[in-house]
């Protein structure tokens, strides 16, 4: 019974979540609720927060205090750094995000976005739709997130009412019809009292859709991933100095689209060499076949130079290769974005210098219009900007493949990472 139970916990499917929207929406309370009501809290963790919210004269117990784990966030009921959360239950694991909701911490929101399946946004019911749930969902579609459930929350302070809950539901609508988002949910919740979080509310009847969970447990993310176009950056040359092992080379890295199978052509990027794949060896011995985003060592039938920063790819199906790019940056340093400066680009598994050729506009997330007239893009803002690379990157767009359409920018002389960025 034991080991039954143990290849269902392997055999799940991971779900790769972020909680989002305004500032005391309740995403914390949300996260809090999703881990009490699905039993996956330690009992030490429930009396300790049983404890705080006694000495805080609160009421009830706050689930929120399960993820606010900075002394400033508790000390002022907010979000700051994005909080980490794992749980799981039968049919899935679960890697949920709680992501901070204050405009000033939009670029901890893009860390915590940046390898999410889905986003859970969520809506005061007694505000509806308003300026960071734009911005936020803006963020998630910029970010190629396929999945988004609105959470309408707090039904409780309304209640219960249908009437508000379509009015949210219908100007949500509108604003997203301008955005390019494939699979969109709705749910109406009381994360404070647990109303269709893990248990269906009785007291709204008139909603008949699913849980949270039960839609976080069935969405659907095969489609998600690029199985068609195989790219494969190398990470490490693997060369064991051992008797046992004296002739192997194998490159180790991690497949970000596409099939690699023994006996398949590949061409080798930037060198334009062509081999065949000989095996393909992970952890535990070889598989027969390897994709996105399984990490593996791929040998040839033919020794080749390649070294960290190549690409094998397949010579019918080759990405965009360029030293000039045009990238959508989300800025993260207090130090504003200028043009003409140089950055270190960090591209897969490539590292190269990179010049601001242009800064084409700014993005007003709230109207989805371009501000071409004010070119200053300083922390947390959102812009287009061009590059020219001292080394030619090989590179998808990034609603094709987001592993090989992805980079970040990273200052030079004190290496700290000033932008993330998709290339268009």
């Amino acid at each position: 019974m034991k080991m039954e139970i143990k290849e269902q916990k392997r055999d799940a499917d991971l779900l790769r979540f972020i909680t989002c929207g305004s500032v005391d929406d309740g995403k914390s309370t949300l996260i809090g609720r999703l881990l009490y009501d699905t039993k996956t809290i330690f009992e030490d963790q429930l009396q300790n927060i049983e404890r705080t919210s006694q000495m805080r004269g609160e009421e009830y117990v706050n689930l929120a205090l399960l993820t606010d784990g900075l002394r400033a966030e508790r000390e002022q009921g907010i979000t700051i750094d994005v909080a980490y959360r794992y749980f799981a239950t039968p049919k899935r694991k679960f890697i949920m995000a709680d992501t901070p909701g204050h405009i000033q911490y939009t670029r901890n929101m893009v860390t915590g976005a940046s390898t999410a399946n889905l986003a859970v946004v969520l809506v005061d019911a007694r505000k509806g739709v308003i300026e960071q749930t734009c911005r936020h969902t803006f963020i998630t579609s910029l970010l190629k997130i396929d999945h988004i459930i609105l959470c309408v929350n707090k039904m409780d302070l309304v209640d219960y009412s249908q009437e508000v809950y379509e009015k949210i539901k219908t100007d949500f609508q509108d604003f997203i019809s301008r955005l390019d988002i494939a699979d969109v949910r709705y749910v109406p919740v009381s994360a404070l009292q647990g109303d269709n979080i893990v248990n269906k509310s009785t007291k709204m009847p008139w909603y008949e859709g699913s849980t949270l969970l039960y839609m976080l447990e069935n969405v659907h993310l095969g489609s998600d991933l690029n199985h068609v176009d195989a790219r494969f950056p190398v990470q490490y040359v693997l060369r064991p100095q051992s008797t046992e092992y004296h002739d192997f080379r194998g490159y180790a890295g991690r497949v970000e689209g596409g099939v690699f199978k023994p006996g398949d052509e590949v061409l080798v990027l930037p060198s334009g060499f062509t081999s065949t794949v000989k095996t393909i060896e992970t952890f535990d011995g070889p598989v027969a076949e390897a994709f996105a985003p399984m990490s593996v060592v791929i040998t040839l039938t033919d020794e080749i130079d390649i070294s960290r920063g190549d690409m094998l790819v397949k010579p019918n199906n080759q990405p965009e290769v360029s030293q000039d790019l045009e990238i959508m940056v989300c800025w993260m340093s207090e130090k504003p974005l200028a043009k003409g400066k140089k950055y270190i680009v960090r591209h897969t598994t490539k590292e190269a210098k990179c010049l601001v050729k242009d800064i084409r506009y700014k993005m007003n997330i709230n109207t989805l219009h371009k501000i071409e007239e004010d070119l200053n893009i300083g922390l947390n803002d959102i812009g287009r900007i061009t590059l020219r690379t001292t080394l030619p990157l090989f590179y998808d767009d990034y609603r094709k493949n987001s592993g090989t359409g992805s980079l970040i920018l990273v200052d030079e002389f004190t290496n700290e990472t000033v932008a993330a960025a998709i290339i268009l």
